[in-house]
């Protein structure tokens, strides 16, 4: 990596390294050794894995905290219940020292991710449970054992079926390096690696850079903005495919962000690249006042932003589906969002409330806060405040014109196929359409790869509103194959 900066800074092409117009310069880091242990045959489940080698340390290791990696969200979550679990045992037993056990990931909210820096009392062993978020961006004191998983959830961009996928996948020499120093900062320290030291032989030297595996079009919005005319000339660091350049901008012209000749559109274009969410958000908030339900879209794109609104303790699963089921709608994800945040707001933003409800209380408080900002923005715009008064279908549609290039059609075997390239995808467990009567059309957010390709945030529309709304995009077919340049709607 270090030289890829040097070769892209460096003006000197004459091959004598003495008039070379950058060099690199190394700041020794102060680690302390740390011993490194593998697995002797492979794990057949990390989680599980992950509990039980927490447990091990705190019953034969000396002092010192724990540094345990997880994929996401969710993984943390179900690890830190299960160590809570165990915690609460074990001081039944009365063993001297106790667990505190601690989540950190990027949507957890600011007081809770401070949590992780406190010093604890000496009868006192902190484990935390992060994402891969604690492997370069924070620095956490005290860390003397690190437990890595092999896996990072990444996202990933397929140009060709215009998905981008949060992907598991197996993390690369360097950030194992990085994950296992995190044990060294203090101390002499030791990483618990949960795969084999054939496995690790097996990884890739570095991970890819997140320029080469995204969509590029928040990218593209904000060069164009800069005034950066011809992109696809602009000399990356890491240069990315050229087919996702073309669906950017193929996906730009079609949300009307770019202009046929590639240049910003104005007033659309320069708006967009002003939101701080993605393109397809940015339009669905700027025609928000044309559909005539601006404060209604700007709680959905707001409420979008939080992961994890639907609270579900282990104990209280049946308890929290039912509190859930209240807010759900059969028109799906983003109208249900919609109901949780105004009842929250009908019943004083209440915390307790949010606790009868299964409702995450910090996330709700944090979307308020999104709100404001998207809400200034709208003004900023001239955006006019309006309210649907109840009518979905304004709503539903005004979602359309925003995400109308992430549409899937019902097929015949259950699942889902994408318009564009019949791609096949599922409804999220998450989402409450599943287990429902599954609408014939759909529009989501995004798309989660897992064991299968699963839809996120996902709401029922019309085929018509898409031929209506995206013209330029869809077409209604006489039924036959489809279209080369257009999708047909059948």
């Amino acid at each position: 990596m270090q030289r890829n900066f040097k070769t892209f800074f460096n003006l000197n092409e004459s091959g004598d390294p003495s008039k070379d117009t950058c060099g690199i310069l190394t700041v020794e880091g102060r680690t302390f050794p740390v011993d490194v242990f593998y697995t002797v045959s492979p794990v057949p489940d990390y989680v599980k894995a992950t509990v039980e080698t927490v447990m091990k340390i705190h019953e034969a290791e000396e002092d010192g905290d724990v540094l345990a990696f997880l994929t996401g969200q969710e993984e943390v979550e179900k690890v830190v219940s299960m160590l809570q679990d165990q915690a609460r045992t074990l001081s039944r037993y009365g063993l001297k020292k106790h667990l505190r056990v601690l989540p950190m990931y990027a949507g957890l909210p600011y007081p809770e991710q401070m949590k992780v820096f406190e010093r604890m009392p000496p009868t006192v062993r902190k484990v935390v449970v992060a994402t891969n978020i604690a492997e370069t961006s924070i620095t956490i004191n005290g860390i003397v054992f690190v437990i890595d998983c092999a896996f990072v959830k990444l996202r990933a961009y397929n140009p060709r079926t215009a998905i981008e996928s949060l992907v598991v996948t197996p993390i690369s020499k360097a950030s194992a390096a990085q994950r296992a120093g995190r044990a060294g900062r203090n101390r002499p320290g030791k990483c618990f690696r949960l795969y084999t030291e054939e496995d690790f032989e097996k990884l890739p030297e570095s991970t890819v850079p997140e320029m080469q595996r995204s969509n590029l079009a928040p990218v593209i919005l904000q060069l164009k903005a800069l005034g950066i005319d011809n992109v696809l000339r602009f000399s990356f660091l890491s240069p990315p495919p050229a087919q996702s350049m073309v669906q950017a901008l193929e996906l730009l012209y079609a949300l009307g962000g770019l202009d046929q000749y590639g240049r910003l559109t104005e007033p659309m274009g320069v708006r967009m690249a002003e939101f701080p969410l993605s393109p397809m958000f940015a339009k669905m908030l700027l025609e928000s006042g044309n559909f005539g339900c601006s404060k209604e879209i700007v709680t959905i794109a707001a409420m979008m932003q939080i992961q994890n609104i639907f609270v579900v303790p282990s104990d209280q699963k049946k308890a929290a589906a039912r509190e859930h089921r209240k807010f759900a709608v059969a028109e799906g994800d983003h109208l249900t969002m919609l109901n949780v945040y105004e009842a929250f707001v009908k019943h004083q933003k209440s915390s307790q409330w949010c606790q009868e409800h299964f409702l995450n209380y910090k996330g709700l408080v944090r979307a308020m806060t999104v709100r404001e900002q998207l809400r200034r923005l709208l003004n900023k715009f001239k955006v006019p405040r309006t309210s649907s008064e109840g009518d979905p279908d304004v709503i539903l549609r005004c979602i359309v014109s925003g995400f109308f290039a992430n549409a899937a059609r019902l097929h015949h075997s259950g699942s889902y196929r994408t318009l564009r390239d019949d791609r096949e995808l599922h409804i999220h467990p998450n989402s409450v359409l599943y287990g429902e009567k599954p609408p014939k059309w759909v529009v989501f957010n995004e798309v989660v790869q897992t064991s299968k390709y699963f839809m996120r945030d996902v709401t029922a529309v019309e085929s018509a509103w898409l031929v209506e709304l995206a013209p330029h995009f869809y077409k209604q077919a006489k039924h036959g194959s489809l279209g080369s340049k257009r999708t047909k709607v059948f």
